[in-house]
């Protein structure tokens, strides 16, 4: 198979083989008006939710053991707030869980998006790393923490090392998919003009690549968010995660929810930021 029908059958099967349908689905959903209307819905659904937590645990339909009062919540937040929580404060927890997701993404980007811009770029590299890429990405990384303890032991790095794997392969895939959303005629355009190599990577292949690059940190933030808890598990005295699964086992549910919800509230956060760095680092996205 030609290099050409190599990229052509990868574009597709990564769904960039064309983005003019997706470009058409966001000038048609695009509308302030339809925006306006979706987040009205989405307000609309919050509210309820929040109506039904009270309405079920005032009238007694849930047990408070398995999912606490506003009130209960409340109390617990006020004492982690001004005692913490098994002598670490509430901070330190949130700071210490901030800190490994933080730096899992970094260096899951500083080696994934090179790797996946040379694998977009070489055939030589695509044949060299394809098969363990294919192979280890749908391994969850849960799964890597027996080896990972016997590897590293229960340090700091350990943790880290098991967010960097979540971010790892979908930092590669991302760039490997934006190198190859790119429109060829576009390289032909530059190298027609006396552009080289590099010039052509640095103004061409680049932003083009970026959006799928930042839509990839934008995933592998919300993965690591998830994996945080599992990560802390290796033996951890501080970090959000850690305070969830020892108030689990002390049956305190109220902690839990609270640790839950700081990890959505920070994540939601952290996505919002990434949009709005996303529109000002790349206002070409969705143009063409």
């Amino acid at each position: 198979m030609s290099d050409k029908n190599h990229q052509s059958s990868l574009m597709i099967w990564l769904g960039l083989a064309d983005n003019s349908f997706t470009r058409q689905k966001t000038v048609k959903f695009g509308d302030p008006s339809a925006v306006n209307s979706g987040r009205a819905y989405g307000i609309i659904m919050v509210a309820g939710l929040l109506i039904l937590w009270w309405v079920s645990t005032n009238f007694g339909w849930i047990k408070p053991i398995y999912w606490p009062s506003y009130s209960e919540v409340g109390n617990r937040l006020v004492k982690l707030l001004s005692e913490g929580y098994r002598n670490v404060s509430l901070w330190d927890h949130i700071s210490a869980s901030v800190y490994r997701v933080l730096s899992g993404v970094f260096y899951g980007a500083v080696l994934g998006i090179p790797l996946g811009l040379a694998m977009g770029l070489s055939s030589i590299a695509r044949g060299m790393f394809d098969p363990v890429v294919e192979f280890v990405r749908p391994i969850p990384p849960l799964a890597l923490i027996p080896l990972i303890i016997l590897w590293f032991g229960i340090d700091e790095f350990a943790k880290i090392f098991l967010l960097f794997l979540a971010s790892l392969f979908i930092m590669i895939i991302a760039a490997r998919s934006g190198v190859n959303g790119v429109n060829i005629s576009k390289v032909h355009a530059a190298y027609s003009l006396g552009a080289s190599k590099f010039q052509v990577l640095r103004t061409v292949i680049l932003p083009n690549a970026l959006p799928e690059i930042f839509t990839g940190l934008r995933i592998s933030m919300g993965v690591c968010w998830g994996t945080v808890v599992a990560a802390e598990l290796v033996a951890a005295d501080r970090g959000i995660g850690s305070m969830i699964m020892i108030a689990k086992n002390f049956l305190q549910t109220d902690t839990v929810v609270i640790g839950i919800s700081i990890i959505g509230l920070i994540g939601f956060g952290i996505e919002l930021i990434m949009r709005v760095l996303e529109r000002w680092l790349i206002p070409w996205r969705g143009t063409g």
